[in-house]
């Protein structure tokens, strides 16, 4: 009864007034949400990517149809997600196991760019999940299936890393729904900015380890201010931006170097 009693008092704090007149007015709490709606779009621009071929079969029409219900499946599942996450983050094993998880993923991103891998698995495996639906709900319900379930398994990641950088509902709330629109709205600007600048996926994965740290940090008790998060971010980011300016001379040097060797 007192696991019930706190999943019912978490989601009716989402009607507390006080409390989102509170976040709206709030530098800090805005800073929190600019900081997970920029890590889901730079999680997520691939993801964006992989639901388009997902849907590609289907007639224009239809694949709007189809990616506007995965959408809907999304919010409902983030709120569902962080109303009971907000309880349940308050256990020491699960904050653990969410740290382990978002380790987990940066770690497997390393291992898997020093084998030159990429997101291809992931899209092969959402498409055979796809065929698989298709024969057994036809080929729209059964896309429709497919996107929902692979907005959800996206939305696991984002939602643990959230739960890294705050607490608060309001936060975690506005920064996960921005998010899932980002995903969708403005992925395309995402990938764009990803290919000029390829380092800022590595960064996105950084700071999910850096998050994982955070997370577990807080299981021994110890707290890292949202201002000390900021400062990291902001290095990071600059950081991300120097590499690249780097790599690019490297680049142009190795090319004026291959084109003087022709001549």
């Amino acid at each position: 009864m007192d696991i019930i009693h706190g999943i019912f008092n978490t989601y009716a704090a989402f009607f507390d007034w006080h409390m989102w007149a509170e976040v709206l007015t709030d530098p800090v709490s805005w800073g929190l949400i600019g900081t997970l709606v920029i890590l889901e779009g730079l999680l997520s621009a691939d993801n964006a990517l992989v639901l388009a071929v997902m849907v590609k079969h289907l007639p224009p029409k239809q694949r709007k149809k189809a990616l506007f219900y995965g959408l809907i499946g999304a919010y409902a599942f983030r709120f569902i997600a962080i109303g009971v996450g907000v309880f349940l983050i308050k256990l020491w094993w699960v904050k653990l196991l969410g740290a382990a998880y978002l380790a987990w993923l940066s770690i497997k991103y390393f291992i898997d760019k020093s084998k030159g891998e990429d997101g291809e698995d992931e899209a092969e495996s959402g498409l055979k999940t796809e065929g698989f639906l298709i024969r057994l709900f036809g080929t729209f319900w059964g896309t429709v299936v497919a996107v929902e379930i692979m907005d959800i398994a996206f939305s696991v990641d984002s939602v643990l890393a959230a739960f890294g950088v705050s607490e608060e509902i309001w936060v975690l709330l506005l920064g996960g729904m921005l998010g899932v629109l980002m995903m969708r709205g403005v992925a395309g600007v995402f990938l764009k900015l990803i290919e000029k600048i390829p380092e800022l996926e590595t960064t996105a994965y950084i700071l999910i380890a850096l998050i994982a740290l955070k997370m577990a940090a807080s299981v021994a008790h110890y707290e890292v201010s949202h201002y000390a998060f900021f400062i990291v971010l902001v290095i990071t980011f600059l950081a991300t931006f120097v590499v690249h300016r780097i790599n690019q001379r490297k680049m142009t040097e190795q090319e004026a170097a291959a084109g003087k060797k022709e001549e």
